[in-house]
């Protein structure tokens, strides 16, 4: 049951599953190298670079959401200590994120043997230095940023709880993001060692993220008080307009990626459109609340933190095969990405559902104890 005595948010786990399917569609619509294919012609890099804006619907910043979204109705119902909250946040999120960091960490080694950059890459694993970057700020992997930032974010939760009570303050995520933009352009502008300024910049996102923990709050604020069906259906229309509103905002920066084969610097409305539309269609969602929601988005969505951490290894292979087995110098840029994501993303599912299979490993994607807890139980048991 959810606050208030309210049924389970299917709506929510319908979000969430439509999350995890626009984070794997995004990362399968580059070349191998991350790049909007760079090598071909704009006209044959325009379905690709399509369907990223199209994934960009969501993205790393709609998880935080959730995340935040469930820390204010957790906080709301229990009312924790700070030490307990913060502690509990710390052995959901930071104990996978160590065994991630180790995985990934050894895991490229493989995909940099099959494309020629495995010097390149044991340089890295070696440098004592670049292991606090792993750890602190996720370089390891992309996507494993999400994990201490959203415990960086959980940290601010005393102060964000005050948009439950007021939901006017989730707008000042757009104040937070504007100075963290501005912010990051004076830093990046400035003559710094390279590490240090990685830690400067991490330090602005989380402190511009926090806007983010507002709406998440102000959200469930407003979801706790009740949204009757009629009033959700205006909710519904006005996140449909604003999401669409955003993806407009977008488009000069996926047509700068058309047009030159490179990601361009989101600085403008762009920048806005980008990351305001986690909370565009987190309406859309939360304004269907009243739908006939099938039980299957409840049952998909427990494995969408396992998705969203194991699909990039999954990317990594199928690049392997498709590089070391030739096909892909025969398919067009469009063809390689449909083929990406066509096996990407039921492979993350089903190497998260077997990941939960497993009681020693179901920990790693949040569907399980750890192995000492388990002992801990077990022996309190005999």
């Amino acid at each position: 049951m959810a606050a208030s005595g309210k049924p389970r948010l299917v709506w929510f786990d319908a979000n969430r599953v439509f999350a995890a399917i626009g984070v794997v569609l995004i990362h399968s619509t580059t070349d191998f190298s991350g790049q909007p294919f760079a090598g071909v012609e704009p006209s044959e890099r325009l379905v690709p670079v399509l369907l990223r804006s199209l994934g960009e619907f969501s993205g790393s910043e709609m998880f935080f959401l959730f995340s935040l979204f469930l820390m204010a109705m957790r906080v709301d119902r229990k009312l924790p200590s700070y030490s307990s909250a913060i502690g509990m946040q710390a052995k959901r999120l930071l104990i996978p994120f160590v065994f991630w960091v180790v995985f990934y960490a050894f895991f490229r080694l493989i995909k940099a043997d099959a494309f020629n950059y495995a010097p390149y890459m044991w340089d890295q694993i070696t440098d004592v230095k670049n292991w606090a970057g792993y750890f602190l700020l996720g370089k390891v992997q992309y996507h494993m940023h999400f994990l201490p930032t959203l415990f960086a974010l959980f940290l601010f939760y005393p102060f964000m709880r005050g948009a439950t009570r007021y939901p006017l303050l989730g707008l000042s995520l757009v104040i937070t993001l504007g100075i963290m933009n501005n912010t990051q352009a004076f830093v990046w502008g400035l003559d710094l060692d390279p590490a240090l300024r990685d830690y400067f910049i991490r330090a602005l996102k989380i402190l511009g993220y926090v806007g983010y923990g507002l709406a998440a709050f102000a959200l469930y604020g407003i979801w706790k008080d009740g949204v009757p069906r009629g009033e959700s259906r205006l909710l519904r229309r006005g996140g449909f307009y604003f999401a669409i509103l955003a993806y407009v905002a977008t488009i000069p920066f996926f047509a700068y990626a058309v047009q030159n084969g490179a990601w361009g610097v989101r600085a403008g409305w762009d920048f806005y459109g980008h990351f305001l539309m986690p909370i565009c269609v987190f309406l859309v969602f939360m304004g269907g609340q009243f739908l006939d929601w099938s039980p299957v988005w409840s049952k998909l969505a427990k494995f969408s933190f396992g998705i969203y951490l194991v699909h990039p290894a999954v990317i990594d292979l199928i690049d392997i095969a498709l590089f070391k087995t030739g096909i892909s110098g025969h398919m067009s840029p469009t063809v390689l990405v449909l083929c990406r994501f066509a096996l990407a993303l039921p492979g993350a599912f089903l190497v998260s559902l077997g990941l939960s299979k497993v009681g020693a490993l179901a920990w790693t994607i949040g569907l399980g104890p750890t192995p000492w807890e388990a002992r801990k139980a077990k022996g309190a048991g005999a």
